[in-house]
Order: C-alpha cells, then structure tokens, then sequence
C-alpha cells in the first residue's frame, strides 16, 4: 500500500493539462490526446476503428468524441442479441396504397388501386448513405451472422441489401462514411465471439482503464471536487483495484460514483466523516469477495476501511502533518 501524496502537492499538481469540452462533457489529457490523434490517423486513411476492453474502461465516451472530431453527422447504434441484417440495413415496412377514381364519362366510374411495399432504411443504411460516421457501440453483442453485412462495406465499400430493397440490389458507400466499434470482452454474459474477417477488416486498441493522472481529472471535472479530494478517491480505488479482491473489478465508474456523491451530499473526503466511510463501504463492498457461504467476509471489510484510512486520513491528521506534528 503506497503512502498517499500529500494534499498540497496535489492542488498544484500538474502531471495532466486538464480540459472539460463543454457539452461533449469528454476530459482531455495528454493520454486521452495521444489515443485521440492515433485513432483520427486511421479513420482519416479510411479504416475504421475498434477499441475492445472492460466495462468502464471508456470505450464509448472516446468513441463519441472521437466522431465529434470527424465533423460529420453521427449515428449511433447498440448492439443486441435480437439483431439481423434487416435491422442494420432495413427492409418493407407496410404498403403505399394509390386509388384513381376517374369520372370523365358522368354515367361511368372507373377505379383503380395500385399498392406497393415501403421501404424503411436503418442506421447502416443511412450512415453508409449520407457520408456519416457509426458508431457502433458493443457490436459484439448482436450475433455473427447479423454483422456479416459489414465485412462489403468496410472492404469494397459497397453495402448489400436483401432483396432488392430501395430498388437496387446494392448502393455505393458514400466517401465521408467512417465506423468505429467497440466490443467487451467474450466472457462478458451477452457477448459473442466476433469473426476474424470482421476483426480483419479494423484496427483494434485495446484499452483497459486510463492512467492516474486521466483517471484524476476525469473525477475532478466530472464531479466538481478539488483535485486533491478527486486524487484521494482515485488512489483508493486503483489500490483496491491492485488488491485483487473482489468480484467485480472496480473501474474509474466506481470512483466518479463516490467523488459525485460526496460532492451532492457535501462530505469530507476524510475517514473521520462516517457518512463519506459509509459511502466507499457502500459503493465497493458490494463488490468484495465473498467469504463462506457466500456470506461477506469480514475480513475484506476491515481491509476496505483500512483503506479509506489511508488514501483519505482524519482531517486532524492531514492538519497535523501540515504542521509538523503540532496540532
């Protein structure tokens, strides 16, 4: 357990250039920059891009902004394990009915109807159309066979549709269109194993969490505490994260959690505020790992507590220290 930077220090910490985009509501950092820059240099040469990791690793907040930056009209699709291709591309949705009526001759009436079937584009076939940029957030959820109509696209730029929908059997993808993608992990419960020719046709990063100093001024900015109080939060839960014991990895989610609460609630990020000790108890407990029978363990419990000691010291021991030693 490493000792906790000292608070002052940290309020003129200036490890990270932080930066809140307003209502983009994305915390730029040289990290976060860095993989920014990255991405747009394959987007821009035409291929699109994949960022694959955990829950809370901060796939689709980059994604978002990522499309932001390409200055294009976005849509934004989910995957879900109810998807095929018509509801990527579309399909006929109703009938066009027409009736003439023609009275020309008074004594004699003529009528005709004609009907047709509608056809309704989806986000594949709007994007694909309009030049957008997709965001296609945990693709792998939606079965294998349901993406298979975007290994043409991505390759020969050329969407497929079932059918002859719209008229034609297929449509040129228009030269503006990008996609990126993110995926979870397999063992995540609802997701599939996507195909290598899909995989092929991207280029993935992997991203498992950010550095400190991001995960330091995404909590300040998101929640509004000072970055000494954001600092402290952030380093209670990476070393809880370390430690290894529990069963749900605590992501930067659980810290924003707990740094807004305590913003909301006006705490001190202090163990001497039972409130603040009862928010961390709260919001990690859960996901400590059980003892026998399935049974919290008391154990792990003093080790949570030991830890808001540590990362978040009574306010009488910070002043202490302040002053060396003299109260």
């Amino acid at each position: 357990m490493p000792p906790p930077p000292p608070r002052d220090a940290l309020e003129n910490e200036s490890e990270t250039t932080l930066q809140l985009r307003a209502g983009a509501e994305f915390v730029s950092t040289d990290a976060t920059e860095a993989l920014v820059q990255r991405s747009l240099r394959y987007l821009e040469g035409g291929y699109p891009v994949h960022f694959r990791g955990p829950a809370g690793s901060g796939k689709t907040t980059l994604s978002l902004h990522l499309a932001e930056r390409l200055e294009r009209p976005v849509v934004l699709l989910v995957g879900d394990d109810s998807f095929d291709t018509r509801r990527l591309v579309g399909g006929e949705s109703g009938t066009r009915s027409r009736r003439v009526v023609d009275r020309y001759i008074t004594s004699v009436t003529k009528v005709e109807s004609e009907s047709e079937p509608m056809w309704l584009d989806r986000a594949l076939t709007v994007a694909c159309t309009e030049g957008c940029t997709l965001v296609y957030d945990e693709f792998n959820r939606a079965p294998p066979a349901a993406n298979n109509v975007l290994l043409t696209v991505l390759e020969e730029r050329m969407l497929v549709l079932p059918k002859a929908g719209r008229g034609e059997t297929y449509t040129r993808v228009h030269p503006e269109f990008r996609a990126i993608f993110t995926s979870n992990p397999v063992d995540h419960v609802g997701a599939h194993e996507a195909q290598n020719a899909l995989l092929d046709r991207m280029v993935t990063l992997d991203l498992d969490g950010f550095d400190r100093g991001t995960e330091v001024a995404v909590t300040a900015a998101r929640s509004g505490l000072p970055l000494a109080d954001a600092a402290a939060i952030v380093d209670m839960v990476r070393d809880f994260r370390r430690s290894r014991e529990y069963t749900q990895r605590p992501t930067l989610r659980a810290s924003l959690m707990i740094a807004r609460m305590t913003a909301v609630q006006g705490l001190a990020v202090s163990a001497d505020d039972p409130d603040f000790v009862q928010l961390c108890l709260d919001l990690l407990g859960s996901r400590l790992k059980p003892g026998v029978g399935g049974q919290p363990d008391a154990r792990h419990r003093q080790m949570l507590i030991k830890l808001i000691e540590h990362f978040c010291p009574p306010t009488t021991t910070r002043r202490d220290a302040r002053f060396g030693g003299v109260a």
